[in-house]
């Protein structure tokens, strides 16, 4: 099969499509024909290397984390899907024609592949962040950088459990946070008094997916560092914040946003596609971010 391989940390030049041969499903996995695959920030950053002292690669490596595409393939123990199905999800080496999935849900039929393909870590992701942070019915909750993957699975979760959502982004995205239910504000200098004045109301919690160094305005804006968690920004520890790394549950999460995209209250537009050769061009536009969606590799 055709993959996208590097044997080497570095830019999106290192990417190298190959011939390798095709992955077998363990005990609880399913093997999938690729038809589209997710391109994540973490994706990037393992290949540059900047995970590598808790998170080291073996080489040769393949990348990618999420897709969608037709089973192939069940492992042992695996009940509730079979081969033929049109399933998305999450696993290794996704960037190929065949990958190994650990966690999935069905692709509703009213859901393209190439977005299917975007919606696993995002909405694992928001999941967690939104449990974390305990965001219930009738909560007001901030999410610093609303407009990517999991800013805008975030909105539609929280929406869906009656939360009130206020979203940060560039102005050019505030249609699209309007379109998911947000209340869209402009990041930057003043964010607080910004905050403040949308919610009308004290804001109970509040989500930053961007790293963007805004932890000290959350704390001060939610009044208590218990209910403010990170994704991304390091320095959360340090001021008794939640930070959350590590993946939990992406059946859940998976079929969670699979149930609300098939009652059309969830979806992730795609924003930027790319051929599978292309795929360090896609990682490298990815890293870029301010888009409002996601970025995806088509295979078929």
């Amino acid at each position: 099969m055709k993959a996208i391989q590097y044997t080497e940390y570095g830019g999106p030049e290192v990417l190298r499509l190959v011939e390798t041969d095709t992955p077998t499903p363990a005990p609880g996995e399913i093997l999938i024909a690729v038809k589209a695959a997710g391109v994540n920030g973490i994706d990037g950053k393992t290949r540059a290397g900047y995970l590598r002292e808790f998170a080291p690669v073996t080489f040769p490596s393949g990348t990618g984390l999420d897709a969608a595409g037709t089973v192939v393939a069940v492992g042992d123990g695996v009940a509730g899907v079979a081969e033929g199905d049109e399933v998305f999800g999450s696993g290794r080496d996704t960037l190929a024609e065949y990958a190994v999935l650990t966690g999935w849900a069905v692709k509703p039929p009213s859901v393209s592949f190439a977005e299917a393909s975007g919606y696993p870590l995002p909405a694992e992701t928001a999941v967690r962040m939104l449990r974390l942070t305990e965001v219930k019915k009738g909560d007001t909750v901030l999410i610093s950088g609303a407009s990517g993957g999991v800013g805008s699975a975030a909105i539609q979760i929280a929406v869906s459990r009656g939360a009130r959502v206020i979203g940060t982004a560039s102005q050019a995205n505030h249609d699209y946070l309007r379109s998911l239910g947000a209340i869209p504000i402009r990041y930057g200098p003043g964010l607080v008094a910004r905050a403040q004045t949308a919610a009308g109301s004290p804001v109970d919690a509040a989500l930053d997916v961007a790293g963007s160094g805004v932890l000290p305005e959350l704390i001060e804006l939610v009044g208590t560092p218990a209910r403010v968690v990170t994704c991304a920004d390091f320095s959360g520890r340090g001021l008794g914040v939640h930070t959350t790394l590590a993946a939990e549950d992406y059946t859940g999460a998976c079929e969670l946003v699979a149930g609300l995209a098939a009652r059309g209250a969830f979806t992730i537009p795609v924003a930027r596609s790319f051929a599978l050769a292309d795929a360090g061009a896609a990682q490298e536009s990815n890293a870029r971010g301010h888009i409002a969606g996601r970025t995806v590799v088509v295979l078929g």
